[in-house]
């Protein structure tokens, strides 16, 4: 059966976004299959448009009405693609729930993501973020994805993604050029648990040896005690990434602030908790319009209720602009602005 493509226009596009800021697309199209990704090209009223890719609309901050075409990636599917003697290969479409992968890895009693859990968002959009939590990222357990490119029509294999903190090649040189069909990861057959982070450790301090699903269980009770539910209050997560200082900045900081919160890096800088800067600046809990800081974690801003793309923007640049003035130190912001 050949595939369709449901164009439609003037797309409310609140929902589709964790923030829930109110938004709308000029067109919207919602991509199940790879090949209707080639009928887009086909579209004389979508020519010269820009495109947005939505997946699970978690890191993205749309500040007005989009003139272009969203497309929403929305291809299932998550598969075993083969194994050896060091790792188990997993691939999952893109448009799978991050989170739900993650469960359905651990259900097969693969480990190796279970750090990653409750993350939101979608499978697709974990590579373009490198996302991490709890002393893990993409970076440890990629091995391959697949992408679209636009001019062409043509997809790809790539390996290499150049992975950073909160980085990748899609930020860059492949940045607007295509969109990500699938993402392989591999898995450890030799798994070993990574505990490093305090919050974890602490969690299961009663469990002698913690299994890949204990580990689940503890973080995704932790992520839960700390942050909104974006079903419930609008929000992205944490804001801003956690900025890296040199060893001497670090020290210079540590003799001012002694409750600095702190960790050292394998290349000898430092990376600070961008939450507790905001917090000892006293944003915690403060507002601009109904868009907020949470009350129980300084790292996230929230839409209180009818928040606009204004409001973060505002809030945003003045936390930016206070930790600058007290700390010297310059934070830059992890969801993309639209």
């Amino acid at each position: 059966m050949p595939p369709e493509l449901f164009l439609q226009t003037d797309v409310a596009l609140e929902s589709l976004t964790t923030f829930g800021l109110v938004s709308r697309a000029r067109f919207y199209v919602r991509i199940t299959r790879p090949e209707q990704l080639r009928l887009l090209a086909l579209q004389p009223e979508l020519a010269g448009l820009p495109r947005l890719v939505l997946g699970g609309g978690s890191n993205v901050i749309l500040t007005e009405d989009f003139p272009g075409v969203v497309i929403h990636m929305a291809i299932k599917g998550r598969s075993l693609l083969g194994q050896d003697e060091q790792f188990n290969y997993v691939r999952a479409e893109a448009g799978e729930v991050w989170h739900d992968f993650v469960a359905w890895t651990l259900e097969q009693g693969w480990g190796g993501l279970e750090n990653l859990s409750l993350i939101p968002g979608s499978v697709g959009a974990a590579p373009i973020q490198n996302i991490g939590a709890y002393g893990v990222e993409i970076k440890d357990c990629f091995h391959a994805l697949t992408w679209y490119e636009f001019a062409t029509g043509e997809v790809h294999t790539l390996t290499d993604c150049r992975f950073a903190y909160r980085d990748s090649i899609f930020k860059h040189a492949l940045r607007d050029l295509g969109i990500i069909l699938s993402v392989t990861f591999a898995l450890p057959r030799s798994w070993q648990p990574r505990l490093g982070y305090g919050d974890v450790a602490r969690a299961l301090a009663e469990i002698s040896h913690p299994d890949a699903q204990d580990i689940s269980r503890a973080i995704c009770a932790i992520r839960l005690a700390k942050l909104p539910d974006p079903k419930i209050t609008g929000n992205a997560g944490s804001f801003f990434k956690n900025p890296l200082v040199s060893a001497e900045r670090r020290d210079a900081l540590l003799q001012q602030y002694p409750g600095l919160v702190s960790y050292p890096q394998a290349d000898g800088q430092y990376k600070l908790a961008a939450g507790w800067l905001i917090e000892q600046a006293g944003w915690k809990g403060r507002a601009i319009g109904q868009a907020a800081v949470y009350e129980k974690q300084a790292l996230v801003l929230i839409n209180s209720g009818g928040a606009t793309g204004r409001d973060v923007v505002a809030l945003s640049q003045a936390i930016r602009l206070d930790v600058l003035a007290r700390f010297g130190v310059q934070l830059e912001v992890e969801p993309v602005f639209v």
